[in-house]
């Protein structure tokens, strides 16, 4: 099998040898941008499988990195872990809503990183064995896995990767109710650590965006959320 392609996209230089050098060792195939725009300019060159992207960089930051990779026919499928001193729950929730896969604060241990990206990449393995699946339809939303495309009463609607997981989730299983922590799980794979209140406002701007169809998505308090059934 070939190596996954790693594109590591960070400014400060000592942090940048420590994950090529860590990631090299983990039998990837590792290329390197010190800015945003160079990154970016990579990434659409070269489409490697998974993007490791600071989030403070000097030019173009990580979120408008990542906005506009999600934005390419290039690299809309690509994974993208992203990296950062920042560790308040706004940035991780921000970063999310932009199509990161996962959030990595800083510091952090090259193997912990490592663990990360594996998780991630056989998450994106598994979904796209899953995209041969027939549509999932409720009521007037139908959600295409094979597509990542979901339309509500017609409307095709855009979402972020983690929104689609958290939507596909609750749909596969009307009337079922998932804890927070299982819909993190779903997410992002088990161990993540994002509080109670990100996944809320995750379900606050899925709603939002489904229009009419929010509603289908219901709150069980002091539980965790369903879809109507």
């Amino acid at each position: 099998m070939d190596k996954y392609k790693i594109l590591v996209i960070e400014d400060e230089e000592d942090i940048l040898a420590l994950v090529h050098y860590n990631l090299v060792k983990a039998g990837f195939h590792v290329d390197i941008a010190a800015n945003g725009d160079e990154g970016l300019q990579k990434a659409l060159r070269e489409r490697p499988d998974l993007v490791v992207l600071d989030l403070m960089l000097p030019d173009m930051d990580g979120l408008e990195v990542c906005q506009r990779l999600r934005a390419s026919t290039e690299m809309s499928e690509a994974a993208i872990v992203m990296m950062t001193a920042k560790g308040e729950e706004e940035d991780i929730v921000k970063g999310l809503e932009y199509g990161a896969d996962d959030y990595i604060p800083k510091p952090f241990s090259p193997q912990v990183l490592i663990a990360r990206i594996n998780a991630v990449l056989r998450r994106r393995a598994s979904e796209t064995q899953d995209r041969g699946e027939a549509p999932i339809v409720v009521h007037d939303l139908v959600i295409d896995p094979r597509r990542n495309n979901v339309t509500a009463a017609g409307e095709k609607i855009d979402l972020t990767v983690s929104e689609f997981r958290l939507l596909s989730k609750l749909a596969t299983k009307p009337g079922w109710v998932f804890t927070r922590t299982q819909i993190v799980d779903a997410i992002h794979g088990e161990g993540y650590a994002v509080t109670d209140r990100a996944v809320d406002v995750q379900v606050v701007g899925l709603r939002k965006k489904l229009g009419a169809c929010g509603s289908y998505i219901e709150t069980v308090r002091g539980v965790g959320y369903r879809f109507k059934e």
